[in-house]
């Protein structure tokens, strides 16, 4: 036991780790790792920072440079890459991917293995159900250094559905809905409802009153 949180049998902590009072890392977690890219020297990031009451379950890897908001849980075996910030009382699911230079709010739930693509921003409130992806790169990989990477941009309260594929760019307005297994290749408007592959809208079909976040908030 370590002042002021708990450390688990065989975690280890790069030197410089910000942790706040109240954090548990549990069993074999790994924190302020440095990222290593094939033909290239690792560039000098700053600590991993750890808000108050954060938990980093067993097995999670928690890369240096990235801010973990105070009561965010980071499920079992999930990666968390450099420059990610999520924020307070996120979960992130076992086994999930949050690539680099990632924007997470608050109150995000992110199920078991889902992947959120580098350069992508996830809003406040938003539900990613287990196994959803986004994507960042229309080439696969055969592209020059001058084009962008393009993430996805998840707007405030939306809803993705486990198995969903979000395309390179593509935004997901507020309150909107995402069925489970669509393929989103367009943007989708706020309270949008969108299913199938290519995702459409069924006629009529849009997020109603009694769907919205505030109804469903606990009082």
């Amino acid at each position: 036991m370590a002042e002021g949180y708990e450390v688990g049998p065989g975690a280890v902590i790069a030197p410089g780790t910000v942790i706040g009072p109240g954090c548990v890392i549990e069993a074999n977690a790994v924190l302020g790792k440095v990222p290593r890219l094939a033909g290239r020297r690792p560039r000098p990031l700053p600590p991993l920072v750890l808000g108050a009451g954060v938990t980093v379950c067993a097995g999670a890897v928690v890369y240096a440079g990235a801010r973990i908001g105070d009561g965010a849980i980071i499920g079992d075996q999930a990666q968390v890459r450099e420059r990610a910030v999520i924020g307070e009382r996120t979960v992130i699911g076992r086994g999930a991917g949050i690539d680099n230079d990632v924007t997470i709010g608050a109150r995000v739930s992110i199920q078991s293995q889902v992947y959120i693509t580098a350069f992508s921003t996830v809003e406040d409130d938003v539900f990613v159900g287990p196994c959803a992806m986004t994507t960042n790169d229309d080439t696969m990989g055969r592209h020059g250094p001058e084009l962008p990477l393009r993430g996805a941009t998840l707007r405030r309260a939306c809803r993705i559905g486990g198995g969903a594929v979000l395309t390179p760019g593509v935004e997901v307005g507020e309150e909107a809905f995402v069925a489970a297994g669509a393929v989103v290749t367009r943007d989708v408007p706020p309270r949008g409802w969108v299913m199938g592959v290519p995702a459409r809208t069924p006629a009529g079909r849009r997020v109603g009153d009694d769907e919205l976040l505030e109804r469903w908030k606990p009082r």
